[in-house]
Order: C-alpha cells, then sequence, then structure tokens
C-alpha cells in the first residue's frame, strides 16, 4: 500500500486543525443559523489544499476564492485563512510568483470589503497579522524554491567538474600513451636500425675483413642489450611494477659521446657551451632529437658520416646534424621520425628544420629555449 507523502500529511494536518476549531468556534459562539455555504466553503478549500502539489495555480484559485467568499458571508468564524497561507506557499516554491501576489491581494481586498460590511470576523490588529502572513508565506516560497534551484545548480557543477576531471584525465592518459609510443619509436627504432645496418656490414666483410665483421657484431649486442634494457624501462611503467626507476634520463648531452658511439656512424661532433647544466626536459628532448636524426641517416643517407653540432648559448640550444649522402627523395616532413622530433621541440616552444642541403645531403637544425624547461 502506497503511504501518504509529507505535503498531504501536513495538509491533512491543517484541515483536521481548521475543522476541529471550526467546530470550537461553533460550539463556544452558539452559532445555530449556519447554511450550507458554510460548509461547502470548508470543503471546497480543503479539497483545493489537498491538490495544490500537482495543480498549484488551479488550488491557489479553489482555495483563495473560497476564503475570500467564506469570510463576508459566512455565518462561522473557523481559521480558514491558515489553508490559504499553505497554497499560497506551494505555488511560490513551484515558481508561481504572479499567481501568489495577485491572489494574496485579492484575498486582503475582499477581507477587506466583509469588515468594511461589519461583518465583525476579524478586528484590525488579526487583519494586519494575516496581512503579515500572507506576505510571509509568498516570501518563504520564494525562498525554498531559490535554495532549491541553488542546490541543484551546485549538484550539476559538481557533476560537471566530475566529468571534466574524468575527460582531463582520459586526455592525459592519451598523451601518455603517445608519448611512450614516441618513446618505443626513439628507442627501437634507433637500435633496430643500426642493427640492421650492423648486420649488413658484418655479412659483408665476414670473409674479406674478419675484424670488422667482429667489430659489427659487438655493436649489434651492445644495441640489442640497450633495446631490450629500454622496453623492459617502458614496459615496467605501463605495468607500474615495484622497482627502481631510473635515476637519469637514458641520453643525455652530457654523454653525447656515447650517443654517437650508439649510432655506429663516423660522427664529426662540435660543441660548445656547457652541456652537464641543461634543464632536465630540454636535456631528454635534445638527446631524443639527436638519436632519432642519426637514426635517420643510417636509415636513409647512404651514407655512414655524419655533423653532429650542438651549442649551448644566450639560453638557447641549437642542434644541427647534417650528411653528404645521396639520401632518398624527400617527402616534406610528414615521416613519423620527422615529426615527433618537430612535436618533441615544439613542446619546450622550439622549432625544426629538416630538408636537403643545396650541396647535397640532408640537414636537420633544431632550435630549444631553455627559459621554458625545468
Amino acid at each position: 500500500m502506497r503511504r501518504p507523502s509529507a505535503h498531504t500529511l501536513m495538509s491533512l494536518v491543517a484541515i483536521a486543525s481548521i475543522l476541529l476549531g471550526t467546530l470550537g468556534t461553533f460550539l463556544v459562539e452558539d452559532v445555530r443559523d449556519a447554511n450550507a455555504l458554510d460548509l461547502v466553503l470548508l470543503v471546497t478549500a480543503s479539497a483545493g489544499t489537498l491538490a495544490r502539489r500537482s495543480y498549484p495555480v488551479a488550488a491557489l484559485i479553489i482555495v483563495g476564492v473560497s476564503v475570500a467568499v467564506y469570510y463576508p458571508e459566512s455565518r462561522f468564524d473557523g481559521p480558514i485563512a491558515i489553508l490559504v497561507f499553505i497554497v499560497l506557499f506551494t505555488a511560490a516554491d513551484q515558481g508561481r510568483l504572479i499567481a501568489a501576489v495577485a491572489m494574496g491581494s485579492t484575498l486582503m481586498l475582499a477581507m477587506g470589503y466583509g469588515e468594511a460590511r461589519g461583518v465583525g470576523h476579524v478586528d484590525d490588529t488579526l487583519f494586519v497579522a494575516i496581512a503579515g502572513w500572507v506576505v510571509a508565506s509568498i516570501a518563504f516560497g520564494g525562498v525554498t524554491r531559490n535554495r532549491r534551484a541553488y542546490l541543484e545548480e551546485a549538484e550539476r557543477r559538481a557533476l560537471e567538474a566530475e566529468h571534466s576531471k574524468e575527460e582531463e584525465a582520459r586526455r592525459r592518459a592519451s598523451e601518455e600513451r603517445l608519448r611512450i609510443a614516441r618513446e618505443l619509436h626513439d628507442v627501437l627504432g634507433h637500435n633496430i636500425s643500426m642493427i640492421n645496418v650492423q648486420a649488413a656490414a658484418a655479412l659483408h666483410g665476414l670473409k674479406k675483413r674478419p675484424e670488422d665483421a667482429e667489430q659489427a657484431l659487438r655493436t649489434i649486442k651492445d644495441a640489442s642489450k640497450e633495446t631490450l634494457r629500454g622496453l623492459r624501462i617502458t614496459l615496467g611503467v605501463l605495468r607500474q611494477v615495484d622497482e627502481d626507476a631510473p635515476t637519469a634520463p637514458a641520453d643525455s648531452l652530457a654523454r653525447v659521446d656515447a650517443l654517437v658511439a650508439a649510432s655506429g656512424l663516423e660522427v664529426t661532433t662540435e660543441l660548445s657551451g656547457p652541456l652537464d647544466t641543461v634543464p632536465a626536459e630540454a636535456d631528454v628532448a635534445a638527446s631524443r632529437i639527436i638519436r632519432e636524426a642519426l637514426t635517420n641517416v643510417s636509415r636513409h643517407s647512404g651514407t655512414n658520416q655524419a655533423t653532429l653540432t650542438i651549442s649551448n648559448t644566450s639560453g638557447n640550444i641549437m642542434i644541427r646534424v647534417e650528411d653528404d649522402g645521396p639520401g632518398a627523395t624527400f617527402d616534406g616532413g610528414t615521416g613519423f621520425g620527422l615529426q615527433g622530433m618537430r612535436e618533441r621541440a615544439a613542446a619546450l616552444g622550439g622549432s625544426l628544420e629538416a630538408g636537403p642541403r643545396p650541396e647535397g645531403g640532408f640537414r636537420v637544425v633544431v632550435h630549444l629555449p631553455l627559459n621554458g624547461a625545468s
């Protein structure tokens, strides 16, 4: 069985109180010439009050008219005006403020008219008190409506904030996946490419120059070990294994000789300015760009020689990687390698230029400002 709501129970209590009050007035004042209108108005106002939640304006009209007629015409002197306060509050609470004000004003005019005729239901003090309750009922209804709207807006904003946090978390996860993919490309692409070049050199010189083949195989061994180490670190991050994190970047400008040696190329290096005090973010980005640029030389240039220039002057890192090989046809820099280098530079507010040299070969020039790195 469905239980009545709190609003319905409140209405029933109010109606019962009014009926008992009216009955008490009838007995005390010994009114014996009451007619059917007295009871009809009480029943009609009570029915309108019970329907106020579903039909606030209709209830307001029914109760207001019943009370407006009751006080000038009724022979009873019951507290039926309480029902008006209830429906006025409900109408204002549900946003029917104009209707509530109009009905409240009409009711007070009707009561004033009745008292002007000498009905005598209320004196001046009670009339002012009723007028105050009419205003208070409408005001309380408006306050509860505004508070409910405020709470709903606060809840909506909280949901939006939670949704924004989820979106931000997904965006960061996507960026992290892209970063990990780029790291894997840098590590695996460089080392596998170098392994391929060294393996080809070993096969070519296995019979004619065994000592060169041995060196190439050693380089392959070291490169494969480095590749597995880098892959292990990356997978460890993905799995969130409980192991010590690296205390320094795998690559660094301070260890540029190791970068050059790992490339398998004959690289002429020109360095200027301090490279061991570069901020970590710029250091990692510059090292990865150098690794990728040397990988491209090994993979695409058709030569095993390159020139690497690094300078740190006026808060700006400049990197230039050049080769003089015949190379392949330049595709405008849309490959994943060049695109990854360009994105790394742009993330620090820098720039990258890549293209064929007029005298032959290929050139990559990178500028990384240090003022935005940390």
